[in-house]
């Protein structure tokens, strides 16, 4: 409502009021003194107000009380030892205000307590030992004050504790060992403040929120966290990162797959491979390795899980120089495509024929990757990964823009996807370079202009799909390009040529591949002249002559005598057709 501080001096009268709500209101200023008169006030809340001033000493006189909310006002006051008297207090929530003080036992006195919230004000000092008083104390807020000192241990006999936030104070030392085995606990949040040492092994698994990111801690990640059968069905938010934890990312990480909603561990030295925790039907919302030691990383793949919006350039020099396994298919990734990422996917742009699997070897086992992909059009499982497999499916996304001429640099790939997308522009004729791809797959995007001859040269390719974008112009002819059928191209109006049963017209035939000396500039000028071009042509001229003249002698060569046949048949049909009027339009040949 919108009520003003006028009508609150009326309530006084209703002295048998029991619950009073005056919350989401405009009510300003100080608490009125009235309210001691409510002497059977068991419930009050004044919380979404603009509240200011200090506490009146006679509001401490409705000892009855059992809630009390005074959250999200603008009292500024210090906490005073008045609460002291509010013994039957179960729910005392003051947060988001401007209360101060040093004193905090008084709160911890108060052992009818079941939340405290005492979470955004300008609290300062030590938590105190005697936290255990409230053994009913199932919320425990205290988050972005300015508490110093240790985590005390004692916090961990409150066995009924559900959520613990003391998250951006100035707390330091080590975490005690005792809060990971604590039965109930479901959130546990320490972020933002001075923690450091190493984790102890979890024994709680009622854990659904873990948030540790932004101290000091070091160490390996420890396994137990992943490997505890009840908390892997629970756990939702993992976030570890802006510390100093090294090692190895987990791979067990993947007992997680079907719960996890959000896992961050960024910022930190981990290092290995990514694990495999993406199944079918996850609710993954965030995932963030940003800022570790991932050089290595050989295979990411994030298809079908349904994220969204452009991908950054890296920020991490040399990111993915390993990579040889991209899967970003099935999303709704838009935007340009990541040109960036291209540039860095060294591992791509050499071209290695080693038949040997991907694997990772510890100490004592080897794990060996497998893998699920699309693989020329349908899903296949490799169960090893051959380290010459490349492949790169950005498929089934809403990116925009144009092909970039970067992509040529990426000789190994074998399998290539951009379908389904946004693509404008034309085929970089640089994907000629691309002389291991056996699938290319650019359909149903927008692109236009010609095929470009230097695809010709892709002579391992066994499917292409070019299908429904807006290319015009004579299909290629040659090598690969002779075995390619119609649905390789339907959809693009404007192409012609074979094998579509559309002719191309005159003057519209297939353009030649450019010359060496169009690819390689004028070489002429780096220190070759045209008299020894001439000189060499004619010493070439007056061997191939001699050769030509003895192999005939001995036998013609059947190439040659079907070139010059089908030439002459070829001449005898033309001379026809055009002789064809002047005979009257007889059908009996030439006339002699």
């Amino acid at each position: 409502n919108n009520f003003t501080s006028k009508i609150l001096n009326d309530f006084s009268k209703l002295s048998l009021v029991a619950w009073l709500d005056l919350s989401n209101n405009r009510f300003d200023g100080q608490i009125s003194s009235s309210l001691e008169n409510f002497k059977k006030l068991d419930s009050l809340t004044l919380s979404f107000n603009n509240f200011s001033g200090k506490i009146p000493d006679g509001f401490f006189k409705i000892t009855q009380l059992t809630c009390l909310d005074l959250s999200n006002n603008r009292f500024d006051s210090q906490i005073l030892d008045g609460f002291f008297n509010l013994t039957q207090l179960t729910i005392l929530d003051l947060s988001n205000n401007r209360f101060d003080g040093q004193n905090l036992d008084d709160f911890f006195n108060l052992t009818q307590l079941t939340l405290l919230n005492l979470s955004n004000n300008i609290l300062i000092g030590l938590l105190p030992c005697q936290i255990n008083r409230l053994s009913g104390l199932t919320t425990l807020l205290l988050s972005n004050n300015q508490l110093i000192g240790h985590i005390p241990s004692q916090i961990s006999r409150l066995s009924g504790l559900n959520d613990l936030d003391l998250s951006h104070n100035l707390l330091n030392g080590t975490i005690p060992s005792s809060l990971f085995s604590m039965p109930s606990l479901q959130a546990l949040l320490l972020h933002n403040n001075l923690l450091y040492g190493q984790i102890s092994p979890f024994l709680c698994n009622s854990l659904q929120y873990i948030d540790f990111s932004h101290n000091r801690l070091y160490g390996q990640i420890p396994p137990s966290v992943f490997k505890l059968e009840d908390l892997a069905e629970v756990l939702r938010i993992l976030d570890l990162s802006n510390n100093g934890f090294s090692g190895f990312i987990p791979q067990c990480l993947g007992n997680f797959s079907d719960g996890l909603l959000v896992l961050h561990l960024g910022a930190n030295n981990l290092h290995g491979n990514i694990p495999s925790i993406y199944s079918e039907g996850n609710d993954l919302r965030y995932l963030n390795f940003n800022g570790n030691q991932l050089k290595g990383l050989k295979v990411v793949i994030l298809r079908s899980n349904k994220l969204r919006g452009s991908l950054k350039g890296p920020t991490v020099k040399d990111s993915f120089s390993k990579l040889q396994i991209f899967d970003l298919s099935n999303n709704s990734l838009s935007g340009p495509l990541p040109t960036e990422y291209f540039n860095n996917f060294k591992a791509m742009m050499s071209i290695d024929q080693d038949m040997d699997y991907m694997r990772t070897k510890n100490v004592s086992t080897t794990y060996v990757y497998s893998v699920q992909l699309a693989w020329k059009g349908s899903k296949t499982l490799f169960p090893k990964i051959q380290i010459a497999l490349t492949t790169l499916d950005l498929s089934c996304n809403k990116f925009t823009g144009k092909i970039p001429e970067s992509l040529g640099k990426l000789k190994s790939l074998k399998q290539l996807n951009l379908s389904h997308n946004s693509l404008i522009g034309c085929i970089q004729p640089s994907m000629g370079n691309l002389t291991n791809l056996e699938w290319l797959d650019l359909s149903s995007n927008l692109l236009a202009g010609r095929i470009p001859q230097e695809l010709v040269d892709l002579t391992f390719l066994q499917v292409l799909n070019l299908s429904y974008n807006q290319l015009e112009g004579p299909i290629p002819q040659g090598k690969q390009f002779n075995t390619f059928e119609n649905g390789s191209y339907e959809g693009n109006l404007g192409l012609c040529g074979f094998p579509l049963q559309v002719k191309c017209n005159k003057g519209e035939g297939q353009q030649p591949p450019p010359s060496n000396f169009e690819k390689q500039g004028s070489m002429f000028e780096e220190g070759f002249g045209w008299k020894a071009v001439t000189m060499g042509y004619g010493c070439g001229f007056v061997f191939g002559v001699s050769i030509g003249y003895v192999v005939f002698r001995a036998r013609k060569a059947a190439w040659f005598v079907k070139m010059v046949e089908d030439s002459a048949h070829q001449y005898g049909k033309r001379l026809r057709r055009k002789n064809a009027p002047r005979n009257g339009g007889t059908q009996g040949g030439v006339r002699r």
